[in-house]
């Protein structure tokens, strides 16, 4: 039997590296997906490129609670009942000391990667509490210590493995589980935009000196955070709720 078979999914960040690769790998495993995303062209290009007719999509921005709301609908038009949230999507922001950082930035990362995050728990919760289910939240590495000059990333990447536990507390009398994962680096766009930033036009190197910081010695790809986050959705990981789920080649350590 398939690992999430004719479990219904909502994966925002759909058209990102790890939204698409879990998206592809979850349709394998017998589900049926909604994923959603900022990028409207994205989405499409990801739908053309699965082809599944267990894939479905709708252009949201996480920052707005009524396109939230939106998306929120439409699941529940597909689906009824929603089984796993994959609470995804987040932006990466610029490279900069805290006293120079530009505050539209600092506000825009604030709004996706917290503000979107709970508008996600507030709208989607609902629709899974009479069977319960499975909710993933994309923090990072850097929601478990500092990094300079990515203090705004790092401050939201913290701020939502607090709203996860609270989360899996409430969660947990309707059979609910609440989860973070944990990335280091991951082999996709975001971090190459990380590497030009903290290295202008050195980013190889700088990729070289992330890669330093990891024990295994490389980043991760798109399809192994895609395959924690299907354990996290399945009945395998059904005792677990309240977590942080570092996925790092051993940085943490």
């Amino acid at each position: 039997m398939k690992r999430l078979e004719s479990k219904t999914v909502v994966i925002t960040g759909g058209a990102g590296g790890i939204g698409k690769a879990t998206a592809q790998k979850m349709i394998k495993e017998g589900a049926k997906v909604l994923i959603t995303d900022l990028d409207k062209e994205g989405l499409k290009k990801v739908s053309e490129e699965i082809n599944s007719p267990d894939l479905f999509y709708i252009a949201a921005d996480v920052t707005d609670e009524n396109q939230v709301k939106t998306y929120a609908q439409k699941a529940k038009e597909l689906f009824g009942h929603i089984d796993v949230f994959f609470n995804n999507a987040g932006i990466e922001g610029e490279v900069k000391p805290l006293d120079e950082y530009p505050l539209d930035v600092y506000h825009k990362i604030i709004e996706v990667n917290i503000n979107g995050v709970y508008y996600g728990l507030r709208h989607i919760f609902p629709l899974m509490k009479e069977k319960g289910g499975s909710v993933i939240i994309t923090s990072s590495v850097a929601g478990m210590g500092g990094t300079a000059n990515v203090l705004p990333y790092v401050t939201s990447k913290h701020a939502i493995i607090g709203m996860m536990r609270s989360a899996a507390l409430e969660g947990a009398p309707y059979k609910i589980r609440v989860n973070t994962i944990n990335p280091s680096p991951v082999d996709n766009r975001m971090m190459r935009s990380l590497e030009e930033g903290f290295a202008p036009g050195e980013a190889k190197a700088a990729k070289e000196n992330f890669e330093k910081s990891i024990p295994l010695g490389r980043y991760a790809t798109n399809d192994e955070i895609a395959a924690l986050a299907i354990f996290l959705a399945s009945d395998e990981s059904s005792f677990i709720t309240g977590t942080v789920n570092p996925i790092d080649g051993g940085m943490t350590a």
